[in-house]
């Protein structure tokens, strides 16, 4: 059935005829373990990844790494659910190595980035330290290639 899951993380929009073809199974079967996987939320919802730079939108995307001090009984669970309340926030990951959580935030300009980093997220009790980087440019995300590069079409021998 993992199969399944595989197809829908490659592609949200194929259909249960579709995944049931290309699995050969039922198509009912294919819709019942959707149903399933969505009930016990193994699928959590359906996105489309947009290239905003090609649709003309400009944002800032910052990755941040905030070390914090885990909290009794709750270890790093309490601070990263008061940091993931943002709605600047779209992700926030435990990490291992020299920093506590990684924070992926998107804001219209480097100002209201770091308008966020120093109004909310470093005030947050807990958090002891936060080191911001900006995305300069994406290549590549979720197996998806951003403005691949065009063939030369032309080639040139200088000798």
């Amino acid at each position: 059935m993992n199969e399944i899951l595989k197809l829908l993380e490659q592609n949200s929009r194929y259909t249960a005829a579709e995944i049931a073809a290309m699995l050969d199974m039922e198509e009912k079967a294919v819709e019942a373990a959707i149903a399933k996987y969505e009930e016990d939320k193994v699928i959590l919802g359906y996105q489309a990844l947009v290239d905003w730079d090609r649709a003309g939108e400009e944002f800032v995307t910052a990755l941040i790494e905030v070390k914090v001090t885990p909290q009794l009984g709750d270890g790093f669970d309490r601070i990263a659910e008061r940091i993931y309340q943002y709605e600047e926030v779209e992700s926030v990951y435990l990490m291992s190595g020299a920093f506590d959580l990684t924070v992926i935030i998107t804001g219209k300009t480097l100002k209201e980035v770091a308008q966020f980093v120093a109004s909310k997220l470093s005030t947050i009790e807990g958090v002891t330290g936060t080191a911001t980087h900006f995305i300069l440019k994406k290549y590549k995300e979720k197996h998806c290639l951003f403005q691949k590069r065009e063939e030369q079409t032309e080639r040139m021998l200088f000798v």
